[in-house]
C-alpha cells in the first residue's frame, strides 16, 4: 500500500499514529504547531513534549507548515484538540486534494455549535471532500500504542469502503482495527466516555472506592446510550470498543488525562490550577459543557454529565454533587 499521508496534531496520539504508518512503510507526514518541535523531532526522533522515551520512525517526515501536510496526499489524519477541529480544517482546506479521505482521531463535541466532529467537517468541507470521513476510536493511551502494547479501535464510517482502507492502513500486529457504520454512536462514546471519566476520577479523588466508581461507569454508558440513541446512533455501538470499551480504559487507566483531573479536583484542587500544571489537552474539560448543553437542547436526562459540570464551573462542592447524585428520585434501571 503506497499512501501519502499527512497527520495534523503532533500530540501524544497523533504522533503515535504517524510513527505507526511510517513503521509500515508508509509515506506520512507529521504537521506540529510548534516549530521548535518540528526541529526536535527531525535532530533527535524523539517528541520529548508530548511523548517522550519513544524513538520515532527513520521514515518519518515532519513539517510547521499546513500546506506541506496536506498537499498531495491522499489521507489526512486529523489529531488537533476538538475545539480548535474547525479552525484547523479551515485552513487545510486550499491544500486537501478532492476526494482526500479524512480521518477523524479526535473525541469531543465542539463547544459553540454542539456539534460531533464529523458533522463540524461535514460544515466546513465542501461538497467533493464530504464524502471519505472516517472516525477512529476506541480504548486507546497513546503511549500503550506506541511502545506495541496490543489494542483494538474501531473505524467508523458512512460508506463501508473508507471504513475498510482505514482499516487496512493502520492495522499492525499490535493494533487491530474493526470496522463499524454508525459514525454519530461512535463519535458520542468517544466524547462522553472524557466527561465520565471526570466523574471516576473525582470518586477516586474523594476516595469513595470500587463500589462507586463501578457505579458511574455503568450508569456514565446509560446516560451515553440515551444521548446516542437520541441523535439516531445504534445502541449496540456503546457495548463496543467505542462505548464500553473507551469507557472503562478512561475511567480507571492512570495514563488518562480525563481520570487525572477528576482525581485532582476530588482532592480539593481548583480546575484553573490543575489545567495550569498540563501540557497536554483533557478533552472532557470542554466536553463536559459541551455535553451538558446538548442534553438539554435533545431532552435527554444525563445527571452525571449534569454535576461534572457543575463541579467544573459552578464551583459544587464534589461530595456534594455525589451526596445529590445518590439522593435523586428512586427509578428503574432501564431507560
Amino acid at each position: 500500500m503506497s499512501k501519502k499521508i499527512g497527520v495534523i496534531g503532533a500530540g501524544s496520539w497523533g504522533t503515535t499514529l504517524a510513527n505507526l504508518l511510517a513503521k509500515k512503510g508508509l509515506d506520512v507526514t507529521l504537521w506540529a504547531y510548534e516549530a521548535d518541535l518540528v526541529e526536535e523531532m527531525q535532530s533527535t526522533r524523539v517528541n520529548s513534549l508530548f511523548l517522550p522515551g519513544i524513538t520515532l520512525a527513520p521514515g518519518l517526515h515532519f513539517t510547521s507548515s499546513l500546506e506541506e501536510a496536506a498537499t498531495g496526499k491522499e489521507v489526512v489524519l486529523l489529531a488537533s484538540p476538538s475545539q480548535v477541529m474547525r479552525g484547523v480544517i479551515a485552513k487545510l482546506l486550499p491544500f486537501l486534494a478532492p476526494g482526500v479521505t479524512l480521518v477523524n482521531a479526535s473525541k469531543g463535541i465542539e463547544l459553540d455549535t454542539l456539534m460531533t466532529m464529523d458533522q463540524v467537517c461535514a460544515a466546513v468541507l465542501p461538497p467533493e471532500n464530504g464524502g471519505r470521513f472516517c472516525v477512529l476510536s476506541g480504548p486507546s493511551f497513546a503511549r500503550e500504542v506506541a511502545q506495541e502494547m496490543p489494542t483494538a479501535v474501531v473505524a467508523a464510517a458512512a460508506d463501508p469502503a473508507v471504513a475498510a482502507l482505514v482499516q487496512r492502513l493502520f492495522t499492525a500486529p499490535y493494533f487491530r482495527v474493526y470496522t463499524n457504520s454508525d459514525v454519530v454512536g461512535v463519535e458520542i462514546g468517544g466524547a462522553l466516555k472524557n466527561v465520565i471519566a471526570l466523574a471516576a476520577g473525582i470518586s477516586d479523588g474523594l476516595g469513595l472506592g470500587h463500589n462507586t466508581r463501578a457505579a458511574l461507569i455503568t450508569r456514565g454508558l446509560a446516560e451515553m446510550n440515551r444521548l446516542g440513541r437520541a441523535m439516531g446512533a445504534d445502541p449496540a455501538t456503546f457495548a463496543g470498543l467505542a462505548g464500553m470499551g473507551d469507557l472503562v480504559l478512561t475511567c480507571t487507566g492512570d495514563l488518562s488525562r480525563n481520570r487525572t483531573v477528576g482525581v485532582k479536583l476530588g482532592q480539593g484542587m481548583r480546575l484553573t490550577e490543575i489545567l495550569g500544571e498540563m501540557r497536554m489537552v483533557a478533552e472532557g474539560v470542554k466536553t463536559a459543557e459541551s455535553a451538558w448543553r446538548l442534553a438539554g437542547r435533545m431532552g435527554v436526562d444525563m445527571p452525571i454529565t449534569e454535576k461534572v459540570y457543575q463541579v467544573l464551573y459552578e464551583d459544587k462542592p464534589a461530595r456534594q454533587a455525589v451526596l445529590e447524585l445518590m439522593t435523586r428520585d428512586p427509578k428503574a434501571e432501564r431507560g
